[in-house]
């Protein structure tokens, strides 16, 4: 009896023994793969022979941590490339007024009619005034792409931002010869939301309706179903050419032709103010008129 109960002890004490061998070499052959994983770029997960003794949950976790590693890096390279593509496609866009200006400079230096003169420094002064808004909208579009940024809530009052900014217009339409189709609500509409990106969003709108309509514009704020709607139309020539799948894409130009002072951005930039105020913004033709609607919670 104590002979088989010895020859038991053995048996266990070679069964463990055996055990913490195998689960120490499962730990230094993770400990393997992780350092491999470390040095080189691959897509290879974390393997084991054995679940024992919280080994299979240690490497379900290990491999979790790597698959969301690898999303963070898809997604800052993701990321990266496009900042990239954004400098590159503006840096091409900012040759164009840059140009004129030093042709515009030399006629400058070789004219002696005082009329003239003011002519081109007129349209040197819109040159450069385009050279700032196109860098002001990359500077913007690159800080709302930093998921870092934060964009400072409080409550808002979207008639008055909606009236102060089309005030900010009246000139520039009564100069094109322009009148504006207004309808407001009389009831004070609230929202939880930035009044600077508000206003950027509602510029950004009405400043691609000058460069790309014509002669039409109507603006409506409204109350539907406990949601504000903002509606902007122009009425645009060759309507058949706008993708609406694609004007809050970067660098989209319906007509590359009447777009050479534009960055390409405003739409994109008005879609991510949007979103970042949980809103929502959408495009959409009706007859000859390019329709963006804009709505926020209450």
């Amino acid at each position: 009896m104590i002979k088989l109960g010895f020859v038991l002890l053995i048996a266990v004490i070679l069964v463990q023994g055996m055990l913490f061998w195998k689960y120490q070499r499962q730990v230094k052959d993770i400990c393997r793969q992780l350092s491999f994983l470390m040095k080189h770029d691959s897509n290879m997960l974390i393997t084991r022979e054995m679940d024992l003794g919280g080994i299979g949950e240690l490497a379900d976790v290990l491999n979790e941590w790597l698959e969301l590693k690898r999303r963070e890096k898809k997604e800052y390279l993701k990321k990266e490339e496009m900042i990239s593509d954004t400098y590159t496609n503006l840096s091409h866009d900012i040759r164009t007024p840059l140009t004129s200006l030093d042709g515009y400079f030399q006629l400058m230096e070789t004219c002696e009619d005082q009329e003239e003169q003011r002519r081109y420094m007129k349209i040197i002064q819109e040159r450069i005034g385009s050279l700032k808004e196109m860098l002001e909208e990359l500077f913007t579009f690159t800080k709302l792409k930093n998921d870092s940024f934060h964009l400072e809530m409080s409550s808002c009052c979207i008639n008055k931002i909606l009236k102060d900014t089309i005030f900010s217009y009246y000139d520039e339409w009564t100069g094109r010869g322009i009148e504006p189709e207004i309808q407001i609500t009389e009831k004070l509409l609230f929202m939880n939301g930035n009044e600077q990106g508000i206003r950027r969003i509602l510029q950004n709108i009405i400043k691609n309706g000058l460069d790309h309509g014509e002669k039409k514009i109507s603006i409506s704020l409204e109350e539907v179903e406990n949601s504000i709607r903002i509606q902007i139309k122009n009425q645009v020539c060759h309507v058949e050419k706008i993708n609406v799948d694609q004007v809050f894409e970067r660098f989209y130009k319906a007509d590359e032709a009447r777009s050479k002072t534009s960055s390409g951005l405003g739409l994109s930039i008005a879609k991510e103010l949007v979103l970042r105020m949980e809103g929502k913004i959408s495009a959409r033709i009706e007859g000859n008129d390019f329709c963006v609607e804009i709505v926020f919670p209450e």
